[in-house]
């Protein structure tokens, strides 16, 4: 009997085993699981996900709801896509340098590099001497009260030879293809009518020296291996009470272009784009003006906004006006007054969402880093602008709202991708994008006050989710 039994056992055991081994075997029917064709990360407004990528299945079908529909059209493109992204100040870079060696390159490569825990920032912003967020104001050319430096015999980078420039190189070398936009907050002093680092405008008899000023300094930061893909002639050319600052008009800022650093740009064969403006959206008519100016719009790629005023309409009042021409958001801070669910909800809809369906073909957000004091900043700079990180101490950073905001973005639409077609449905804000090697991105805002269903359409499918009031989620496909 108990040999019997053996036998039995064995026999089954060997019948097991066939089924696994024996090629073209199958093996035993199981429930059928929906393939996850879509990714999906979430950052909720109240913090509880935080760029989280979620696990639960999302899989194209025919739909049977009345939840309203997010219809994606890839056949309908509208402009091409140059990067998201932060300011590098030179605030920024100090308080970075004070993070230790191993500390600080695991941030680098977070922000700037590829990968599963990398954001792959693709655009910075710098400034051209000091801004705001410097410790102290300076230019590249800065001399004694009454000297000149006609021929900029005195001109260097020194002063940014120590955090910016090394950092930028660093950068680069995480992701050579990075953008850099560079701005001046102020010309030298000896340059303005002020003798100030604060207000006053360039003194039209310096305007032939200062184009040869950005020509300088493009030219030797090409040298350290650093190529500025564009600039703006002026930070907030109407904002002349920040330090350092410059009052220029749009008529100054015309002949500026036309009559000296368009020509300058074009004799030394540089590739460098000159982009018009640099300011809030409540004064079109400024970049319209210079656009509207024949000698001045050959030299012009386009122009650059801000949105503490204004409707981010604007840009595409201008893109309409000159649709040849393109439009980049350049500029928009948090405050260390502001709460991380309206700041997130606010910049989603207005400078990525926004920015976005209204032609920009770049996305940045203020100060990539500061202090837990919000500084280093310059005596009447800003005191409230808050990091995209706070740099604690020299093992400890914390990642704040803008964080959030730009990586919503930057993780998932490199450089080269372009806008599609997708339509807006009540409070569900949102963009999509077509990246370069094929995938489609979706970023969804709810600026509802209530929790949200809907179907994200693609080619006559559809995918049912749905979002928490205030959180934002980007879905790739």
């Amino acid at each position: 009997m108990k040999s019997l039994f053996l036998l039995a056992a064995s026999i089954l055991f060997l019948n097991c085993s066939s089924s696994n081994n024996i090629a073209g075997q199958k093996p035993a029917p199981t429930a059928p699981v929906a393939p996850t064709e879509m990714d999906f990360w979430l950052t909720k407004g109240d913090q509880g996900a935080m760029l989280q990528k979620q696990s639960h299945t999302l899989a194209f079908g025919p739909t049977s709801n009345n939840f309203p529909d997010i219809e994606v059209d890839e056949t309908l493109i509208f402009q091409s896509i140059d990067g998201f992204g932060y300011t590098l100040t030179g605030g920024s870079a100090q308080v970075i340098n004070q993070l230790n060696p191993s500390k600080r390159q695991q941030l680098l490569q977070e922000i700037f590099g590829s990968g599963h825990n990398a954001i792959s920032v693709s655009y910075v912003r710098i400034s051209i001497g000091a801004s705001d967020l410097d410790s102290a104001p300076f230019t590249y050319n800065d001399l004694p009260k009454g000297q000149t430096d006609m021929n900029l015999e005195k001109f260097s980078l020194a002063p940014n030879k120590n955090d910016v420039i090394p950092m930028l190189k660093e950068i680069l070398a995480i992701n050579p293809n990075i953008k850099i936009l560079a701005t001046p907050w102020s010309p030298p002093v000896w340059m303005k009518d002020s003798d100030s680092f604060i207000g006053g405008s360039l003194q039209p008899k310096y305007y032939g020296v200062y184009a040869q000023y950005f020509l300088k300094y493009i030219q030797q930061m090409e040298a350290e291996g650093i190529t500025i893909d564009a600039i703006t002639p002026q930070n907030e050319p109407l904002h002349p009470g920040n330090n350092p600052s410059l009052l220029m008009l749009a008529t100054q800022q015309a002949d500026f272009i036309k009559n000296h650093l368009g020509p300058v740009f074009q004799k030394a064969n540089l590739k460098t784009k000159i982009i018009t403006y640099d300011h809030n959206c409540n004064k079109p008519e400024y970049p319209l003006a210079i656009l509207n100016d024949a000698a001045a719009y050959p030299y012009i790629d386009g122009s650059a906004f801000h949105l503490y005023e204004g409707d981010i309409s604007a840009l595409s009042t201008v893109h309409d006006a000159f649709p040849n021409k393109n439009v980049y958001f350049t500029e928009q801070y948090t405050s260390n007054a502001g709460n991380f669910d309206g700041d997130l909800k606010w910049h989603l809809r207005n400078v990525i969402i926004g920015s976005m369906r209204n032609w920009s073909k770049t996305a940045l957000e203020w100060n990539l880093a500061n202090n837990a004091a919000f500084g280093p900043n310059t005596p009447g700079g800003c005191t409230t602008c808050k990091g995209a990180l706070t740099i604690e101490n020299s093992d400890s950073f914390t990642r704040n709202v803008a964080y959030y905001i730009i990586a919503h973005a930057s993780k998932f639409v490199p450089a080269g991708s372009v806008r599609i077609a997708s339509n807006l449905s009540g409070n569900l804000q949102n963009v999509a994008f077509k990246t370069p090697d094929g995938k489609k991105v979706l970023i969804v805002e709810n600026d509802g006050n209530t929790a949200e269903s809907f179907n994200i359409k693609y080619k006559g499918k559809s995918v049912t989710t749905s979002l928490e009031a205030g959180s934002v989620a980007t879905y790739i496909w």
